[in-house]
């Protein structure tokens, strides 16, 4: 009769252990997705690394001059795309300090000259 509850015990033990790793599991996944470093990086950036995603793997299984240049073409818009919107996020921030200048708001100029200046 001890043995058969120490078994059951043990089994109970293990499931909690078993749903608790699973749970981790799951949480931890979920913070991994949408891990955002660049501002200036939103959904239709995420299309378009799809887009390059797709293009590369059609190149990995057949790697022919056409698929190649494909490829090419794909990276060559991203970059583009990349760069212009990096661009345009840099130009409101300049922008944003140009009117914290005249409006006298000196606090958030000079957090906003901070924020570029990191890192340098």
């Amino acid at each position: 009769m001890e043995n058969l509850n120490n078994d059951e015990d043990v089994n109970r033990t293990w499931e909690h252990i078993k749903e608790n790793i699973q749970t981790s599991a799951e949480e931890s996944q979920s913070l991994h997705e949408l891990k955002q470093i660049k501002p200036w990086f939103d959904e239709e950036c995420l299309g378009v690394l799809d887009r390059r995603k797709w293009a590369k793997m059609q190149w990995i299984e057949d790697p022919s001059q056409s698929n190649v240049n494909i490829l090419n073409n794909v990276r060559r818009e991203v970059s583009r795309h990349f760069r212009n919107k990096n661009k345009a996020y840099l130009r409101a921030k300049i922008e944003e300090l140009e009117t914290n200048s005249k409006n006298q708001n000196i606090r958030d100029l000079y957090r906003g000259i901070n924020y570029f200046k990191k890192g340098y």
